[in-house]
């Protein structure tokens, strides 16, 4: 599981594993779900992350395995 932060081009990333991405769906307004040639969900891009979230709390990750 990777989650990559791109501050160039305001988005975050977020995989799963390093399954072949075959299509791409956009579900909503800068959000775009890819999915494997088997129909599984591989991984999420959230495109214009500074106008989701302040800047200054993108550089906090808090990781929950509860």
């Amino acid at each position: 599981m990777k989650i990559k932060l791109d501050e160039k081009n305001d988005a975050l990333y977020f995989r799963l594993d390093e399954t072949e991405v075959f299509e791409s769906e956009k579900v909503a307004p800068g959000i775009i779900i890819d999915f494997s040639k088997e129909g599984k969900f591989v991984g999420i891009e959230i495109l214009n992350l500074s106008q989701r979230i302040e800047p200054s709390k993108l550089k906090l990750l808090q990781y929950d395995t509860a």
